[in-house]
């Protein structure tokens, strides 16, 4: 014979006398009471004393197979044998209550009157219980398929946010060799030149890397972090090519503490350097804002260099790199806009919700 655990409708058996069950069993002994009373010769509170007691005694069956035994053969259900422990605890209960009852009489089955009555609600009480029991076990198994939809719901919440999470890392990840072999590759020129500044870029592109790289793999930044090390690099760029670089920064002080992927604002910033001011002879300005409005946070990064026709190729990987951040960290309510820029230069807006940071 094979002996398999039995499956238990919910976590944890809930217990004998919860108010749920005895309000079922109190109904269902008055309900029974009014259908007994016309025949009934003797005291009312005799009457629904004895229901009460066969009540309990049937509630205490339910509850006792519900624990008991912990492991069941395959071919028999838990439920099927609480239901056939009701039909017999049924009898048991309601002889047990006559023999309360009587004073002791152990021959009260012998007056045909209590005999009468003991059949009656005997008979009430199978026509009832198993049905009340199979009601409540239908309940029970609802409710536990209910928690354990919920619970799957949020197991599968979790697993897509960790899931968008490492998506998330992944793309920060591609930012970050993109970054310093730019900016690598800025100081290997000037090396190879045999400038003078080559040594003073090196120095201030180490703190700047200091101050940068443990950032890169957090999954959130402030955009007074952002405009920090936009501010950085930019003095890095600055020492670079000093003739054909200028830069000024404007931001809202309210707009500081906000939440934005990292690297958001570098990466716009980067790409007016590599696209828009390398390329062309006479360089141009990059203008950084950052303001508030309406509830949201508006950020534009414009630079007066070549434009779009004459940058670098592969003007869109850094830009659509940072479109997918954004849509991870901020679904459909964040948007990225290109514009050209009167009469040279090209023009970046980014526009996500105003979302604090933790205090």
């Amino acid at each position: 014979m094979q002996v398999a655990q039995s499956p238990s409708p919910t976590p944890a058996p809930a217990r004998f006398f919860a108010w749920r069950r005895v309000k079922v069993v109190l109904i269902t002994c008055f309900v029974m009471s009014l259908i007994i009373l016309p025949t009934w010769e003797v005291a009312y509170v005799l009457l629904i004393g004895r229901l009460l007691i066969a009540g309990a005694i049937v509630l205490v069956a339910f509850g006792v197979v519900e624990r008991r035994p912990a492991r069941l053969p395959a071919w028999l259900a838990r439920w099927a044998l609480q239901v056939a422990a009701v039909a017999v605890a049924v009898p048991v209960g309601v002889a047990i209550a006559y023999a309360v009852t009587t004073g002791g009489d152990q021959h009260w089955w012998q007056n045909e009157k209590r005999l009468v009555g003991f059949g009656i609600m005997t008979v009430l009480g199978l026509l009832a219980s198993p049905w009340i029991a199979v009601t409540a076990l239908l309940n029970r198994i609802k409710d536990a398929a209910r928690n354990q939809a919920l619970a799957f719901e949020l197991e599968r919440s979790e697993l897509e946010r960790k899931a968008l999470d490492a998506r998330l890392r992944l793309l920060q990840a591609r930012v970050e060799p993109h970054f310093l072999f730019n900016t690598l590759a800025n100081v290997r020129e000037l090396v190879a030149t045999g400038s003078p500044r080559a040594s003073t870029v090196l120095d201030s592109l180490i703190a700047y890397l200091r101050a940068a790289v443990p950032r890169l793999n957090e999954p959130s930044a402030t955009l007074g972090q952002e405009l920090d090390l936009v501010r950085a690099y930019l003095e890095v760029m600055h020492m670079r090519m000093p003739d054909r670089l200028r830069f000024t920064i404007e931001a809202d002080e309210e707009a500081k503490d906000l939440q934005c992927p990292p690297m958001t604002l570098l990466t716009l910033v980067e790409n007016a350097v590599r696209h828009g001011i390398d390329p062309g002879e006479e360089g141009g300005h990059i203008g950084v804002r950052v303001w508030v409005e309406n509830g949201r946070c508006r950020a534009r990064v414009a630079d007066t260099g070549v434009g779009f026709g004459r940058g670098s190729p592969g003007l869109g990987t850094g830009l659509t790199n940072l479109r997918e951040r954004l849509q991870l960290a901020f679904g459909s309510d964040a948007s990225l806009e290109l514009q050209p820029v009167q009469p040279h230069g090209a023009s970046a807006e980014l526009m996500f919700p105003a979302r604090r940071g933790a205090a």
